[in-house]
């Protein structure tokens, strides 16, 4: 670990509470989107592209940022991505009037978040022993997913207040304090480590079969995790509408997608202390097969009655989040020092992957099963069960190596 001021400790903090105010801003485009769709008259296909533009950006724009980290000190590539974000939070309130300005700037921000999600983990990566990394993915994690879940208050709450603008300029302002706290707070880096081979390079990263096996479980976790945040308030709501049943507010759909959230951030922090004690892979395949049968159980007796499906997503959920850290962590420990960027590159590639194609995979299940109903449901997240099952075995045949610290 390099001596540098502040602590490796003290930096993990300086990060996460920079992330959390890059991040607060995150999902204010999908907080407000039916504001958007009836104010402009997008239709459901142009709401759909807008959004899923932050992520079409982010795929493309990560492997080359985050790759860029081998050779550049990546405090300079995520004072960059935050900058990005901060110009498309208020260029978004100033000039955003319909589609295409908001697709454009949608992909501003796609830009920035791949310059600041993995380029934050590899800042501290690179500045804290391979003892406190594990701990420093799982905090930083935190840090995000927390910000993520409340953004959506945040969001709601400012533009009822004042209007969506005032949103997007609040957190454009909140990203700027951000990039102040990492700007005048994180130290600088050494000169990062140049591989043999070109810096685009993947091959090597690729037969690092340790960081792939951890990449590969880190795209199934995502997938499986983005199709049941993309469709639980509709799961819970065709389950709330077939059993004719009332649900109070606090228990409502979009509450306990919420509460989900929550949940899972907190799984993921538990998860990866449970790693270290009990042995990584020991964890992994805890969580992987357990959301496996969960998928099969809210599928197939979750629409029986609400009260049961409520407990069943949140207990998915949890599982789902469990090895969210762990495998990160693996990853990033896996890699060579002088391939770390590239290696979290891929591994964020395959997670965005996973992520963008789950919800169309529970969908397109639900189509070819005639629609909303509980063979529909059943078939799409046995749908899911499936890649899951899949990629845990995939997981177990590369071979994932333990960190340091972690219980052999």
């Amino acid at each position: 670990m390099q001596n540098s001021s502040p602590s490796a400790r003290g930096l993990v903090i300086l990060v996460c509470a920079a992330q959390v105010l890059v991040q607060i801003g995150a999902y204010t485009w999908p907080a407000l989107l039916p504001q958007f769709v009836e104010r402009w008259g997008l239709t459901n296909s142009e709401a759909g592209i807008i959004t899923g533009a932050f992520y079409g950006a982010y795929v493309f724009a990560v492997p080359v940022l985050v790759t860029l980290t081998d050779r550049v000190d990546p405090k300079r590539i995520y004072l960059i991505g935050v900058a990005l974000t901060v110009a498309s939070h208020l260029a978004f309130a100033a000039l955003a009037d319909g589609f295409w300005s908001a697709f454009a700037l949608r992909m501003l921000a796609g830009v920035g978040w791949a310059g600041t999600y993995m380029t934050g983990l590899k800042l501290l990566a690179d500045r804290v022993d391979a003892q406190l990394m594990s701990r420093a993915v799982a905090g930083h994690a935190a840090s995000i997913g927390i910000s993520g879940a409340l953004s959506f208050v945040f969001a709601a709450g400012l533009a009822g207040a004042w209007g969506w603008p005032a949103a997007f300029v609040a957190a454009g302002g909140c990203a700027a304090l951000g990039w102040t706290i990492v700007a005048l707070g994180a130290p600088r880096g050494a000169a990062p480590a140049h591989a043999g081979a070109g810096l685009f390079d993947f091959r090597p990263v690729l037969r690092n079969r340790s960081a792939m096996a951890y990449a590969v479980a880190y795209g199934v976790h995502t997938f499986e995790m983005s199709a049941l945040r993309g469709w639980v308030v509709a799961f819970l709501g065709y389950v709330a509408a077939s059993t004719t049943t009332q649900t109070a507010t606090w228990l409502a759909p979009a509450t306990v997608a919420t509460a989900m959230a929550l949940l899972g951030t907190w799984a993921s922090v538990l998860g990866n202390e449970w790693s270290i004690r009990w042995g990584r892979r020991r964890l992994i395949a805890v969580a992987m097969l357990g959301a496996g049968a969960l998928a099969l159980a809210v599928g197939f007796i979750g629409p029986l009655g609400y009260g049961l499906a409520t407990a069943l997503v949140l207990a998915w959920a949890a599982f789902i989040w469990l090895d969210s850290s762990s495998l990160t962590a693996g990853a990033a420990g896996s890699a060579a020092p002088a391939r770390r960027g590239a290696t979290l590159a891929v591994h964020s590639m395959l997670g965005y992957l996973g992520g963008f194609i789950g919800p169309f995979a529970v969908g397109w299940m639900l189509d070819a099963a005639g629609g909303m109903s509980q063979l529909g449901w059943s078939l799409a997240f046995g749908l899911v069960a499936l890649v899951v099952g899949a990629g845990f075995w995939l997981h177990r045949r590369l071979g994932p190596l333990p960190l340091p610290g972690d219980r052999r």
